[in-house]
């Protein structure tokens, strides 16, 4: 009985030390990026060059069309730097403008907190982490601005 309450539950976390103390740090970093990376592969790149890419979310109708498109297009390195920019700049220009001081200081320490995060990682992925983790900060505040539109 006693041995029953301390059995551990499996979670996502677990599996990656189990597979880090198997396979190494390698294998544990491949499978994280690739848990994050399947609903990125749901929707297929809809353009064919990097530039075509950038043309395509300066010009997509709404920041989550925006996301969409650079989740679809990104690779992993610090080429999605670029990407996830274009989108930060496409969901502040519908809420930053209508933000007061403290308002902007909240949502840049947010934005900083993403940098902060990944600082003390090295290689390109975590560069692209760092940026995507800054985008979904500028989405996040652009879904709250649209629901405090609609009330």
């Amino acid at each position: 009985m006693l041995a029953n309450q301390f059995k551990r539950r499996r979670t996502k976390m677990s599996s990656i030390t189990e597979l880090e103390m198997r396979f190494g740090p390698g294998m544990a970093v491949l499978a994280l990026v690739l848990s994050f990376a399947v609903p990125a592969a749901a929707e297929d790149c809809p353009a064919k060059s990097r530039d075509d890419v950038m043309t395509a979310l300066k010009a997509a109708p709404s920041c989550k069309r925006a996301m969409q498109i650079a989740s679809a297009c990104s690779s992993g390195a610090t080429g999605d730097v670029a990407l996830a920019d274009a989108v930060e700049t496409r969901c502040e220009g519908d809420f930053l403008a209508r933000f007061n001081a403290r308002q902007k200081r909240t949502y840049q320490r947010e934005k900083d907190a993403c940098d902060r995060k990944f600082s003390h990682e090295e290689g390109t992925m975590y560069i692209s982490f760092a940026a995507y983790c800054r985008a979904k900060v500028a989405q996040r505040y652009w879904q709250r601005t649209l629901k405090a539109r609609a009330r």
